[in-house]
Formats: C-alpha cells, structure tokens, sequence
C-alpha cells in the first residue's frame, strides 16, 4: 500500500500553478526595484533596496505559497496508511479440539501448548475487549459466549474434550453466529448443533431475522476470528465457502497453523496416522477475509503470534482520509503568514 494516495487525484493538477505564483513574485520585486530607481534621493534608493532584499520580505509570502499547496492538496482528498487505536470488541477464539491435538510433536502436546499460548493471550487483551470462545473437532459449537470475565473464559479453555474429525468450515460459521444472531447463517454441509442451547439454560429464543446486506471484505472493525487449527478440514461445511460469509460481513479472519507441517505417525484407535497441517486452506480464509496467516511450530512461537495478534487488536494500520490535516495546516500557515506581515510591515503581504 502507498504511503500516500489520494481520492480525487485530478485536482493536483492545480500544482502547475505554483510556478507561475513563483513567478509573478519574482516579477513583482523586480518591478518595485525599478520604481525605487526613480526617486533621486541615493539613501532612499538605498533604503528600498535593503528592505527589498531583507529576509524577512520573504518569509510571509513563502507561508502563504506553502498554505496554497496544502490547500490544494486537501481538494485532491488526500488519504494516508497511519497508526490508529483499534476498534475491536470482540474477538472470537476458535480452536480446533480434534484428535490430533493430542500428538507429542509439540511439547508436551498440541492441545496443552495451545491451551497455555490461549491463556497468556486472553489475559493480556484490554480489560474491555469481550472474548468468546468456540471449539471445534467433528463439529464446532461455542462453548463460551463473548464476555469481559476472563475466569470464565480461562475456565472454559481449560475443560476442552478432544473429539474426532476437524471441521474448520463449521468453526468459522458458528463464530459468524455468535457475532450475528440476528441472521440466518447456514451453509450446505453443517452437521450438528452450532449454537448454545441447552449447556447454557436451555433453547435461545428465536428472533425475528434480519436482512443481510454485504459490506467489503474487512470492513467490519468491531469483531474478529481467530482460528487456530492443527490439521485439514475432514468434515462439515467447506472452509473457504464459510470463509465467504464472513467476508461479505466484512469480518477479518486471521488464521494460524499449529504443528510441523508434516506431523508425526501417531496412535489413534489402534490406527496409525499422519496429521498434516493444511496451511494453504488457511492462507485462503486469511486472504479472502483480508485478514493474516501465521504458522506456530511450538509451543513459543504460537505465543509470539498472539503476541503479534494482540497488538494488532490493540493497535491497528489502515487507510485513513487526512483531509482535514492539510486544511488545517493551511489555515495556519495562512494566519501565520498573515501575523508575521503585520507584525514586521504593518500590512497583510
């Protein structure tokens, strides 16, 4: 992404005009030099001439030509990529509870790194950023709604079961659920419950649906995913395809893959197994969400990328318009030119 672009780039065509106001500044000293030439008193000639070439003659119109060019740099609506304060409020943690988890590869497992990298991550977020919490394997399903209270949160990452299959699409769909209850979000190939019912006081009660309308991809900056997986999509709704929903709602998905990308031969049920992490899926749910991909090989890398993650989620890059910074740093220029001539020639330029 450019440093700086701007939205209506025709107007810096105005520039051209900068040096013909050079120009006719220049034009104007020489001319006020030849009338001073008329007057027969040498000292007031001399006296013209010096402030003529005084520093301080120059020091206002130069402000005000500099105030000329951010104004015409503020029509062309300039935007720039800067630092802002994140507005996301809730972060949505899905993470894969399938039988893979349990491989040695990672020590002391895969299930028992992830738990500790989720609990450093959960508690270093703001104190009023709401997590919830979704865990999938065969099926997804939230196992903790979004929330301010970390203890709950910290408890219920703590009581995973692990279970057979991996189904990435239907984590990504129960989330989108849970940040949007007030819509109809199903995709072909969901099996199983995908909403808390009876584990949190019985049946939700059902509401009235309401029209969905798609944003850009991205844009949605109150709510995020996060979806931690260690092998491929065995089960359930295609991940891409769900991957697609979140993006017409403009919720960003950044993915991490957990594990040697290889895996390990394991013991499962007296069958032997490889589990391969499925890292090309993932960068795609990334990139159509527009949000990021990060690999984990251990137990510390997966804490530095959510270290990396929370920053990110505190503090965020993105396009702003600063229109308004150059209006206003030409109005000052503009009153700062105006002073200075005031103060030191008694009128405006």
């Amino acid at each position: 992404m450019n440093p700086m672009s701007f939205q209506w780039p025709n107007f810096l065509w105005l520039l051209m005009l900068v040096p013909l106001l050079l120009w006719f500044y220049w034009w104007v000293l020489q001319r006020k030099k030849k009338v001073a030439l008329r007057y027969s008193s040498l000292g007031m000639v001399r006296e013209a001439m010096k402030g003529a070439s005084s520093w301080r003659r120059h020091v206002p119109p130069a402000l005000f030509l500099l105030a000329m060019i951010a104004l015409i740099l503020a029509a062309a609506r300039p935007s720039a990529v800067i630092t802002l304060p994140s507005q996301t409020k809730t972060v949505i943690l899905a993470m894969d509870v399938s039988g893979s988890m349990r491989a040695t590869d990672v020590s002391p497992t895969r299930i028992s790194a992830s738990q500790e990298a989720a609990r450093t991550f959960v508690t270093d977020l703001p104190a009023n950023t709401r997590i919830g919490l979704v865990a999938f394997a065969g099926t997804a399903m939230l196992v903790q709604p979004p929330t301010e209270n970390r203890e709950e949160v910290l408890g219920a990452i703590e009581r995973f079961q692990l279970q057979r299959g991996t189904a990435v699409g239907n984590a990504i769909v129960v989330s989108l659920q849970t940040l949007f209850p007030d819509q109809e979000i199903e995709i072909k190939g969901m099996m199983g419950r995908t909403q808390p019912q009876e584990s949190f006081g019985g049946p939700l009660p059902k509401k009235d649906k309401k029209p969905f309308k798609a944003v850009p991809p991205g844009s949605y900056a109150s709510a995020t995913i996060i979806v931690l997986s260690d092998g491929q999509t065995t089960t359930g709704a295609d991940p891409l395809e769900a991957a697609k929903l979140a993006a017409e709602r403009g919720v960003k998905i950044f993915t991490v893959g957990f594990g040697t990308p290889n895996g390990e031969i394991m013991l499962d049920s007296g069958w032997r197994m490889r589990v391969r992490l499925d890292e090309e899926t993932l960068k795609q749910i990334a990139a159509t969400t527009v949000g990021e991909y990060f690999y984990a090989a251990s137990g510390a890398d997966l804490k530095q990328v959510y270290e990396a993650l929370n920053s990110r989620l505190v503090l965020e890059r993105k396009e702003s318009e600063i229109t308004a910074l150059f209006a206003l740093g030409a109005l000052l220029l503009s009153i700062l030119a105006g002073g200075l001539s005031l103060l030191w020639f008694n009128r405006l330029l």
